[in-house]
């Protein structure tokens, strides 16, 4: 018999009594002792007359009270006490307030029973983190109230980037955002700061590839008037604007190495002086950069600083494309209807079964921005009540030409492609460690295209129509890889 010391004791709050005990039963009842409640309001009352509580395990949904406001019940009396939110559907809010509160996790059912135990142990065997009050008002924004984009999803990834953005958005740490374009990078950024402690100050975002070095430079530090050809009047840059609050600097792998260095100064000094200016600067601002390249790559060739790359990446949070969890295809679908619904001032149309199966199995090349632009079109252009395939751009090309099924060479193309990849495996282990799939991939993308464009002589219709793909995504791809 295990001494009364090792026993650990939760609380377990829910109203589905069954579900309860049935989880208690996964456990050791030697090594572990369960309390039931099944209302909200009851759990700070038994947490303050139980000095030995090691975890409490909380249900969002609860009679009376939310798991949520219970939280921050908890949070204000015992800041130590490891809390594991449980909720019977996804949502990407809930996670994120959850994280940002302290929550030790965020677990959805029904649960994946190893990875319920392997948390439980883990929260029960903690004693150092979250030893630091959080803020007592925290703000919610619902999307359909003050006009804010939401993070919608189900699938794992999503769920755990916005644990993530809850984790990390009451510090003022800077985040580095990775992903395709197109999957939201921004999005992400706004959700930082929209539960930040900054929240209240401004949110402003540079695309750092949309602007030549002296406009950039411009843009971000402010210029003196007189500073330069053009400089008729004194400039305040994004910086001095964004103080106290969040600056968000997209596509930052195409900054030139000069304005990296002034970045960099920014970063380690918090000051910096206007073009054309002697005036040292100070200022508070948060960084969130976003790219849609590979860093490290770029390091390797000497394109970005290494010190920089490492003042950005304290925090990293990967976007995975679309096509990767086309699980979240659906939601997204009906989310855009009903936001386009009312910004078109039409009703909700639904989205015929056969077309939401086209649209789940697209491979989507553009991500979510692209599946954005269809749906907004659709919406405008089809007069039925239910939008049908043909009601899509991307369904409703020339089809008269023969179509080769590709999935009968598949086998032959997995042994080609097998037989070029093993020889490069271990250095791409070695060197590229976490973005072997991400080289991969870009690098299997750049050789198409690079063929395509060369068997029909750099003709970018015809690449474009082979491929499948818009001729924007082609100059993009173009553009990223430097093909000529």
């Amino acid at each position: 018999m295990l001494d009364k010391m090792q026993m650990k004791n939760i609380l377990l709050v829910d109203d589905d009594k069954d579900l309860s005990q049935s989880l208690a039963n996964l456990f050791d009842p030697e090594k572990f002792n369960f309390s039931f409640l099944d209302d909200g309001t009851e759990v700070c009352e038994f947490v303050d007359e139980h000095d030995d509580i090691d975890l409490v395990m909380l249900d969002v949904n609860l009679p009376s009270l939310s798991g949520l406001e219970v939280l921050k019940q908890i949070r204000q009396r015992k800041e130590n006490l490891p809390i594991i939110v449980i909720s019977g559907f996804v949502s990407t809010d809930d996670a994120m307030e959850a994280m940002r509160e302290g929550a030790f996790e965020y677990l959805t059912k029904p649960f994946q029973i190893e990875k319920l135990i392997d948390t439980v142990n883990k929260a029960c065997g903690y004693t150092t983190a979250y030893k630091s009050p959080l803020a007592s008002t925290p703000v919610r924004e619902e999307a359909t109230q003050s006009g804010v984009d939401e993070i919608v999803g189900q699938s794992p990834e999503i769920v755990e980037i916005a644990k993530l953005i809850g984790q990390v958005a009451k510090s003022d740490a800077a985040v580095l955002i990775i992903g395709e374009s197109g999957t939201g990078k921004e999005l992400v950024a706004r959700a930082i700061h929209r539960h930040s402690n900054r929240r209240a100050n401004a949110f402003l975002s540079v695309n750092c590839a949309a602007l030549p070095e002296t406009l950039l430079e411009s843009e971000l530090f402010g210029h003196e008037k007189g500073a330069f050809t053009g400089a008729y009047f004194k400039r305040i840059g994004k910086f001095e604007q964004a103080d106290s609050g969040t600056l968000f600097l997209d596509e930052i792998a195409d900054m030139t190495m000069l304005t990296q260095s002034k970045l960099l100064r920014v970063l380690q000094d918090k000051s910096f002086q206007r073009v054309g200016g002697s005036d040292n600067l100070t200022v508070d601002v948060r960084i969130v950069a976003a790219t849609n390249k590979s860093l490290v790559q770029c390091m390797k060739e000497g394109s970005f600083r290494v010190d920089l790359f490492y003042r950005l990446k304290v925090v990293s949070i990967y976007i995975p494309p679309l096509r990767e969890r086309r699980v979240d295809v659906p939601q997204l679908v009906g989310y855009f209807c009903k936001r386009f619904a009312t910004q078109l001032d039409q009703p909700v149309r639904r989205v015929s079964k056969k077309a939401l199966q086209m649209l789940t199995g697209y491979q989507w090349p553009g991500n979510v921005r692209e599946l954005e632009n269809n749906i907004q079109n659709a919406l405008v252009m089809s007069k039925s009540e239910t939008l049908q395939p043909e009601d899509f751009p991307i369904f409703s090309e020339d089809t008269s030409r023969p179509q080769i099924d590709l999935s009968t060479l598949k086998d032959d193309y997995t042994e080609t492609f097998t037989k070029i990849i093993n020889p490069i495996m271990p250095k791409l282990i070695v060197n590229s460690p976490g973005q072997i799939f991400h080289f991969l991939e870009s690098a299997f993308e750049r050789a198409v295209i690079s063929s395509c464009l060369k068997h029909f002589d750099g003709n970018q219709v015809k690449t474009s129509e082979t491929l499948g793909i818009s001729r924007n995504t082609l100059r993009d791809r173009i553009s990223r890889y430097g093909i000529y």
